[in-house]
Formats: structure tokens, C-alpha cells, sequence
């Protein structure tokens, strides 16, 4: 053995992962499934170096010139332009409404998009809300919109194409929109809205054009109303014809945890000039085809992160020798990955079943019952518990990652430490995890139960063809959980126990996610198996068709039981009372014990022996 120096001795074999389609096959399986014929093998392999230099260069804001005057310029890298540029070539939002593939063609976009998000450093998020804001106008927007702007945010041609954002944020709340300050008053000689206020939390400040809420004032009475049903949804251009900005003083850059090629500012607007999208005062109404969207958009990035981090760990397991043996055999490190892989493949299934529902909804006639009464109002109930659960098992696998690498991972060049960063963002941005909670309960709620009751035909629907004997336990157990769900829902939906079933909302969201997840991933276990069988002699398709058994079966197991302990472990008769007297009751009573009108003992001394 020779001694070690920094040109001699042990150099670990880099792992790399050199082409995400084809070294994934869920990806590829699922996509064979889902399209009727293959898509192109599309990779992305001139964005990884441009992720690099994004981050390396950090947008920045030029507020004044030397001459003290007012400029509030945006300075991004030529790198943060280029992903303008290969996004529009590539179509990333084009392939969505040129609608090539029918029904079919937010499944290939998609399936575009997650292999491009490796290389395209934060630039899907303002990519999310360009498609968002596309989708808006061509349901609600006037002729002349469709004319000027959604013609540009679905091109092609790098020349042509635009992005949107979305200032919807403000200092007084995030999701509680109803609480926006921004108002939108009707300017007679300009014909058309003149906007104030400030948007806190603005992503995607360099975009082309944005849309907003802002408070509606009635132009014949001039008053406004309070609350949600006071706002209406704004399109306006960021910059008016000679390039100056409309109304926008850049009020500072964020200084974020993560996600900081992306250039998020908090705004100042003086009388922006704006159009209004849709009726008055339907503004959180008209965003809801934007929500449905982005987050989508979320939940397909952070299964995009997911695999990444899969293949990363499983490549990594190859090569790396400890103890004698590659991590790949070590019994605790191969549990470890099973677990990622299981948490991807799951997340791979909801996320492309919602696509296709998102597919059909823009590709159909909307009068069409598959439509009406099973697509539309099924999404409105899953899109907040796919983005919710995807975001929080995308960052926990973030960790998982980065800890499967060892020391390494904890290095910045390998891009981990960036990666978790950046995917942390999921679990906030379009509402946190207990927000989405809750309007999953508000769904279930304002229809009645009709929601729920569609979310269980869906789900028996999809494991009802599942007769053979080798999906017996799996099924009964997917159709426990369905029962226990409903049991718990119907228990505490009343106004009595209102509050317990809010506690319990984060544990029923993610039980629900867990259930249909099961349920597609044994349906896509039956058509696998249904594959092999017809191709005998393909030792391939008979081992593909054996791991999504085996991966299926290991999902499905003891599931009821988990759920059982999600649903109560947050919320339970006594638990409410409970949590409030661990969390602040010895402090109230100490406050109270305290206060000058109860005790003749000086505050300052309590405070001095604490």
C-alpha cells in the first residue's frame, strides 16, 4: 500500500447520471401506459451548466443611476435569459395549447417539462405561472388579450415569446387574499384600470407581463367591498412601449432561503394601468385556473426532484465501496433507497393522473359526464393534495439524499445542498402544508361530501378491476382506508366538532394521497403484468412487471394501519384542549400570574429568576 497524497491513492468512481429518460424506467413505464404511442426522448443537457452560473450570479437590483434618478433595473445573468430562450424553442408551454396530441398533450408537456426542470435552475417557476396565465386568458380573457398576449406566452419563437408572473401576495396575508390592499380604480381618459398598492412577495419580477388581484372600486359609487368578494383578477404589462416600467418601483430584491437565480421582489404599484380578466369582482374565482396549474406544475417538479435524487443515490450505491462490500448490498443502505424509490414511484403515479385529467379538461368538451361531474370537480380536489404531499416528501427525501452520499453530499459542488434548498420552497409557495389542508376540508365541505364521495368511487373505481388473488390484501386494504377516511370525515364534520377535524386536516390530506397513490400504483402493477404476459419471451417486460408488484404490494401493506395513526395523531377529541394547555398554557398562566392586577410581586423580579 502506498501513503496517500493529494495525486495518490483512493479517488471515488464519479457517479453521474448522464440521461434521466432513458436511466428511469418508471418514467418510461409510465409514460408508455398513459400515451398511445411513444413520445420523443427528449433531455435537456445544455441547462445543467446554466444552473451553475445562475447561481453563481444572483439577480440583482440597480435602484438608481449615478445621477440619482429612479431607474429600478433588474440585472440578471445571460444564463437566467437563456432558459427564456430554450423554453420557447422547446415549447415547454407551447406543446400544451397547440394541443397537438388531443387529450394527450399536457402529458407529453409535462413529461417535457420534468426532465428539463434538472437543468433549468428555478426557471420552471415563472414558466408555471406563464401557463397559468395563458390558461386564463383563453378561458376568460377579451379577444383582444387572446390577440396580443396569450398568442405570444404559448410561441415558439424566442423572439415572440413572453412570460407572466403573479403578484397575488401581500403584507397582511399570503393565502388569505380576502385581507389585499391593492386597489384597482377605472381611469375614464386611459380606458382602462389604474392599480396602487404593494404586492409582498412577487416572483418572477422580470417577466412581461403579470396578473393581480386588486380591490375593485364600483366606478359608479366608487365604493369597495370587503373580503374576497371585493377582488377582481388584472393582466398588465410590467413595462409600458419605451421600456419603462408601468407604474412598478422595485422596492428591494428577497434575500430567500433557497430558489435565488429566481429574482422575487417586493413591489410598489402606482397607478398601474391594467385590463381587467373576467367579471368584477370574480377575481379568486378566476385564478382558480391558475392554482389548478401551478400546482400541478409543483407536484411534477418535486416528483422531478425525486428522481434525481433516486437516481443520484441508486448510482452512487453502484460505485461506492465501504466495508468490503458496494452500498448496494448493505442490507440498511438498500432499505434506505427502497424507500425513496417507493415514495418517487408513488409520487410518478399521482402526478401523471392528475395531468391527464388537467388533458382532458382543456382537450374535451367540458358537457362531456367524464368531464363534468368527474374530472373538473376531481381535480379541484386533488391539485391541493398533490402539491401538498409531493412538496413535503420531495424535501424529507432531499435529506435522504444528501445523507446516502455521506460527506460528500454535504458539499456544495455537488449540488445537493442547492437542490434541497431550492425544493424547500414547495412546501410555501401556492399555500403551506396546513393551508392546503384546510381547503381540502373546504372542498369536501361546500359540496356537500360529494367530493369525498367522488374520491372513493374513483379510487374503488380504479382497483375494482383488480380480480387476480395476488391483489386481494392490497385491495382490502386500500378500501379500508377509503372507509376510514369517510368514518373520520363524517364523524367530526359538523360545527361542534369543527375543530377537531381541522386539527386532523394535514393527516387526512395525506392519507387521502396515500390511498389513491396505492390504488394507481397497483393499477399500473395489472397493466404491466397484463404486458409480460403477452410477450412471454421479453425477460424485460416480465422484470418490470415483477418490481411494480413488488412495489405496489410494498405500498399497499399495513396502509390502513398507517393512515389510521395519520388521521387521529393530529386531531382527537381531547387532543384540541390538549395542545393548547402544552403550548401556551403555562406561559398565559405565568402572564396572568404576572399581570399587576393579580399579584403584588414586581414583574421584573419573576422575570430576573426566570
Amino acid at each position: 500500500m502506498v501513503f496517500a497524497s493529494a495525486d495518490v491513492g483512493f479517488k471515488q468512481d464519479v457517479p453521474e447520471v448522464q440521461n434521466t429518460f432513458l436511466e428511469d424506467p418508471v418514467m418510461i413505464s409510465v409514460l408508455e401506459r398513459l400515451l398511445p404511442s411513444k413520445i420523443c426522448e427528449w433531455a435537456n443537457t445544455e441547462g445543467a451548466a446554466l444552473t451553475e452560473r445562475m447561481e453563481a450570479d444572483q439577480p440583482k437590483l440597480r435602484q438608481y443611476d449615478s445621477w440619482c434618478r429612479r431607474v429600478d433595473e433588474l440585472l440578471v445573468t445571460d444564463a437566467w435569459k437563456k432558459q427564456k430562450e430554450i423554453a420557447a424553442r422547446e415549447g415547454v408551454v407551447a406543446i400544451a395549447y397547440e394541443r397537438k396530441y388531443g387529450e394527450y398533450s399536457r402529458i407529453y408537456q409535462m413529461a417535457k417539462l420534468m426532465l428539463w426542470t434538472s437543468g433549468a435552475g428555478l426557471y420552471s417557476c415563472p414558466i408555471a405561472m406563464t401557463d397559468g396565465c395563458a390558461r386564463v386568458i383563453e378561458v376568460s380573457g377579451t379577444q383582444e388579450m387572446k390577440d396580443q398576449v396569450y398568442t405570444r406566452l404559448t410561441s415558439r419563437d424566442p423572439k415572440v415569446f413572453i412570460t407572466s408572473g403573479q403578484w397575488m401576495t401581500e403584507r397582511p396575508g399570503g393565502s388569505d387574499v380576502g385581507r389585499t390592499e391593492t386597489q384597482a380604480v377605472w381611469n375614464e381618459d386611459l380606458k382602462s384600470w389604474s392599480i396602487s398598492g404593494f404586492k409582498w412577495f412577487s416572483s418572477a419580477t422580470d417577466a412581461d407581463v403579470t396578473m393581480l388581484l386588486a380591490r375593485t372600486h364600483d366606478p359608479a359609487s366608487g365604493s369597495m367591498r370587503e373580503g374576497s368578494k371585493g377582488l377582481s383578477l388584472y393582466l398588465a404589462n410590467v413595462r409600458d412601449e419605451q421600456g419603462k416600467l408601468n407604474g412598478v418601483r422595485i422596492h428591494r430584491l428577497k434575500d430567500k432561503v433557497g430558489t435565488k437565480a429566481l429574482p422575487t421582489a417586493e413591489l410598489e404599484l402606482n397607478n398601474m394601468v391594467a385590463q381587467q380578466v373576467g367579471a368584477n369582482y370574480r377575481g379568486v374565482k378566476n385564478i382558480s385556473d391558475i392554482l389548478n396549474i401551478t400546482r400541478v406544475y409543483c407536484g411534477m417538479g418535486c416528483t422531478a426532484a425525486m428522481q434525481r435524487f433516486v437516481l443520484g443515490a441508486k448510482e452512487y450505491a453502484r460505485r461506492r465501496e465501504v466495508f468490503g462490500n458496494l452500498l448496494k448490498n448493505q442490507p440498511l443502505h438498500l432499505a434506505t433507497l427502497a424507500s425513496m424509490e417507493l415514495q418517487y414511484r408513488a409520487s410518478s403515479q399521482f402526478t401523471f393522473f392528475c395531468v391527464a385529467m388537467l388533458g382532458r379538461i382543456e382537450s374535451l368538451d367540458n358537457n362531456l359526464p367524464q368531464v363534468k361531474d368527474h374530472d373538473i370537480p376531481l381535480l379541484r380536489l386533488l391539485t391541493p393534495i398533490l402539491k401538498v404531499w409531493s412538496a413535503k416528501h420531495a424535501f424529507a427525501m432531499s435529506q435522504e439524499a444528501m445523507e446516502a452520499f455521506g460527506g460528500q453530499g454535504y458539499m456544495e459542488e455537488t449540488g445537493l445542498g442547492r437542490a434541497m434548498r431550492d425544493v424547500l420552497v414547495n412546501t410555501i409557495w401556492e399555500g403551506t402544508t396546513n393551508v392546503l389542508s384546510l381547503d381540502v376540508l373546504r372542498v369536501m365541505a361546500e359540496t356537500g361530501g360529494d367530493a369525498l364521495e367522488l374520491f372513493n368511487k374513483t379510487v374503488r373505481g380504479i382497483i375494482a378491476p383488480l380480480k387476480a388473488p395476488e391483489w386481494a390484501k392490497s385491495a382490502k386494504s386500500l378500501e379500508e382506508c377509503l372507509v376510514q377516511i369517510s368514518s373520520h370525515f363524517n364523524k367530526y364534520a359538523t360545527l361542534e366538532t369543527r375543530t377537531l377535524l381541522e386539527a386532523s386536516a394535514r393527516g387526512l390530506t395525506f392519507a387521502m394521497a396515500d390511498t389513491i397513490a396505492g390504488a394507481l400504483m397497483c393499477q399500473h402493477a395489472a397493466w404491466s403484468a397484463a404486458k409480460a404476459r403477452t410477450s412471454a419471451s421479453n425477460s424485460i417486460a416480465a422484470t418490470e412487471a415483477n418490481v411494480d408488484r413488488i412495489s405496489a404490494g410494498r405500498w399497499c401493506e399495513g396502509l390502513d394501519r398507517k393512515i389510521a395513526f395519520q388521521i387521529t395523531a393530529l386531531g382527537s377529541e381531547n387532543k384540541y384542549e390538549e395542545d393548547k394547555q402544552m403550548l401556551f398554557g403555562l406561559a398565559d398562566a405565568r402572564t396572568l400570574h404576572t399581570s399587576p392586577a393579580s399579584s403584588s410581586v414586581p414583574s421584573a423580579g419573576i422575570n430576573a429568576r426566570l
